[in-house]
């Protein structure tokens, strides 16, 4: 029987590696290359469906629909950045129902004043952490399947210090979180802080450009981490290679120099299951 993800955290010889995603396709293309979980990125997904950044003003409706169209594409389970849950203990409640009933495997949930910003944006605001709890509480009540995976996220590093951070974390995962993230740590040495201090499954977060040292799954596993997420490494990607075909086509009328950097009609119809489809139509056509 396959292991949970939930039992994947917490074994302690191991780390997964969680890429993030923002739709369907990138899910896809996330699950094809092999990895056993994804993660939908609020940073990710403010910026590919409204166009705009993670400073609050995606919604509750948005990231849950995103979800289900995600779910929807993938086999392997996923993940959802849910901020700060949208409001209030009841909207966090309700929350988890509908992403447990999109066939979604888990959450994050950030204690963040909202609106809240990027993780490693400048000028975060945390709530008094007897404003947080109540939050996470509903979220780990809501919950009717025990493998749904919650995990509790602090940025209190930036405006109250890595020790706040560290209790934090210690009384996120006594109120019942499976999973303790503690956002934006400086340095290697704050990383091995954070793993010799909380006793939980620990999640790291590897953003390139970010304030956190880029470290490897296997460097991050050694220092007591278990779970691994690189946000935005897709989305970025995918920015680079976009901007470059059209500047290509824009400043030469056409895109054969840039072929060779492209996926191939028929591989992309591949990835988007077509042959599968054809053999449906051709079951269902009329005799």
């Amino acid at each position: 029987m396959k292991q949970s993800l939930l039992k994947k955290l917490q074994d302690k010889n191991s780390i997964i590696v969680m890429p993030g995603v923002y739709d369907a396709l990138s899910a896809r293309i996330a699950e094809q290359m092999g990895f056993e979980v994804v993660f939908q990125s609020g940073y990710s997904v403010s910026a590919g469906i409204l166009g705009m950044p993670d400073y609050g003003f995606l919604n509750a409706g948005e990231t849950v629909e995103q979800a289900r169209k995600i779910v929807r594409a993938i086999s392997v389970p996923l993940i959802v950045d849910v901020d700060t849950g949208y409001g209030n203990p009841l909207t966090v409640w309700r929350l988890i129902r509908d992403l447990e009933n999109a066939g979604v495997a888990g959450v994050f949930l950030e204690d963040q004043v909202w609106p809240k910003r990027c993780g490693h944006m400048s000028g975060k605001q945390v709530v008094p952490i007897d404003d947080y709890i109540p939050k996470l509480k509903a979220a780990v009540e809501a919950k009717r399947n025990k493998e749904f995976v919650i995990v509790a996220r602090t940025d209190a590093i930036e405006p109250l210090g890595l020790d706040e951070a560290i209790r934090r974390g210690k009384e996120y995962r006594k109120v019942g979180a499976d999973a303790i993230f503690i956002e934006a740590p400086r340095t290697i040495d704050d990383l091995k802080m954070i793993g010799k201090s909380v006793n939980a499954p620990l999640v790291a977060n590897m953003m390139e450009g970010g304030k956190t040292p880029l470290l490897s799954a296997e460097e991050l596993k050694k220092i007591g981490f278990r779970l691994v997420v690189f946000p935005l490494t897709a989305l970025f990607a995918a920015t680079y290679a976009m901007r470059e075909a059209l500047q290509t086509l824009k400043t030469k009328g056409v895109t054969k120099s840039f072929m060779n950097r492209m996926v191939t009609f028929e591989e992309f119809n591949k990835l988007i299951d077509l042959p599968k489809y054809k053999q449906l139509e051709q079951k269902y056509k009329s005799k």
